[in-house]
């Protein structure tokens, strides 16, 4: 007993053939000749020797050269390649079926091959195993079944051994040594290439996405919505003729999919944390120079007036108070930015104090505050004799330390 997808392959050979041969015209003493002869020729017995010789025009490939263009004549080639979980859509990590090329008289032997009989594989799997059933199904011929089947296969196997490309592909010279290259072939994976706009067409015209778009334009909720990929490009290829390509550009009308590859667009960062040190990556000295002007004048006043350092104290906390300001525009970059290699060079104490990542350290541990004191209380009093140059009063170790008690008073600010 025939599989019921070969016997339902053979049927609608022989129906499409009768239909093109009885017309109305036809009389019934020539419908029942063409009936006899269709029989005959749509037989297992009958088809199968033919569909195993013209197996041969026909080639069973991964990456087709006429895509390039539709005369290259190139080696047959079926690339593989184990799945990895690397997130590339690459040959081996999608499940797609192999593209065909040769004479389009003969993909009806193709479409025999791709039946999927009942155990759910097509004959060529069946074939390419020599499994029992493949083989009482189509050992019903005059020919040795092993003939059959080596006939059939051919459609996987290249005559010509040796790799062969073409001029009317696309050649790129890959470098591999001083002076020396490989001259590569870009080849189409139009398994891949066609799997991708099958989704792409899933993605945007299925039933359930028109029903979504049709529940948004009456603003009705959709339990599932739909999705949008935008900015694709339509590539054609073989014009008028998508046959000359392969078997799945023509059944795909000669149209592909290409997903965008220009580079995206970059928000320019309004805030630019420090590559080496927060000190003098990201305080602008003359920016303070209002209040350095201000607090030498104040210095330059009787020390002992109680209303004078009150006005020298507060000045200082107001210049640390704006490096508090400037220390939070930085947290508020998204955590984890001082992991980068631009930032390798940046203190660890600061990367602590900066980056919110840290945030649960920095509340857990303080040694990397009285750090910062420090170089806070340093920065302050160079930038004071940089910007007041030779006018700056000295600053000796007690006026250092009161700076640095008083940046501790500012503490909550700059945790």
């Amino acid at each position: 007993m025939l599989d019921p997808a070969i016997e339902g392959f053979l049927g609608e050979r022989k129906e499409a053939w009768l239909k093109k041969k009885i017309k109305n015209e036809t009389t019934d003493e020539k419908k029942m000749m063409y009936q006899r002869q269709a029989d005959e020729a749509f037989s297992l017995s009958g088809w199968l020797p033919s569909a195993a010789k013209r197996a041969k025009q026909l080639m069973m490939v991964s990456h087709p050269g006429k895509f390039s263009h539709p005369s290259a004549k190139t080696s047959a080639i079926i690339a593989t390649a184990k799945h990895q979980n690397d997130g590339f859509l690459r040959t081996g990590n999608a499940e797609v079926e192999l593209d065909v090329l040769g004479n389009a008289a003969a993909l009806d032997v193709f479409k025999f091959l791709s039946c999927k009989m009942v155990d759910g594989k097509t004959v060529l799997a069946h074939l390419e195993k020599d499994t029992d059933h493949v083989k009482s199904q189509l050992d019903v011929c005059a020919e040795p079944y092993d003939e059959i089947r080596g006939g059939l296969l051919a459609i996987k196997q290249d005559e010509d051994c040796k790799s062969k490309t073409s001029g009317k592909v696309k050649q790129v010279y890959f470098p591999v040594g001083e002076g020396e290259y490989h001259l590569l072939s870009i080849m189409t994976p139009s398994s891949l290439l066609f799997k991708l706009t099958d989704r792409i067409r899933e993605m945007h015209f299925s039933d359930e996405t028109k029903e979504a778009r049709e529940a948004r334009k009456n603003q009705q909720y959709h339990a599932k919505g739909f999705s949008e990929v935008f900015g694709l490009s339509a590539v054609g290829y073989g014009g008028t003729k998508p046959q000359n390509v392969s078997v799945l550009n023509n059944q795909h009308g000669g149209v592909a999919y290409l997903l965008p590859s220009s580079p995206p667009t970059l928000a320019r960062r309004k805030v630019q944390p420090p590559r080496q040190d927060f000190f003098k990556d990201s305080l602008w000295g003359p920016g303070f120079k209002d209040d350095f002007d201000k607090l030498h004048k104040l210095l330059n006043q009787d020390p002992n007036n109680m209303h004078i350092r009150k006005q020298r104290d507060w000045l200082i906390r107001a210049i640390v108070y704006q490096v508090a300001d400037r220390l939070w525009f930085i947290r508020s970059l998204d955590s984890g930015w001082s992991d980068s290699d631009n930032y390798q060079k940046l203190p660890e104490y600061q990367k602590i104090w900066l980056d919110q990542q840290y945030k649960a350290k920095r509340q857990g541990n303080s040694q990397w505050l009285a750090t910062m004191e420090k170089d806070l209380a340093r920065w302050l009093v160079l930038t004071y004799r940089k910007l007041l140059d030779h006018e700056a009063l000295p600053f000796g170790d007690d006026e250092l330390s009161h700076v640095t008690r008083i940046i501790s008073e500012c503490e909550e600010a700059l945790r």
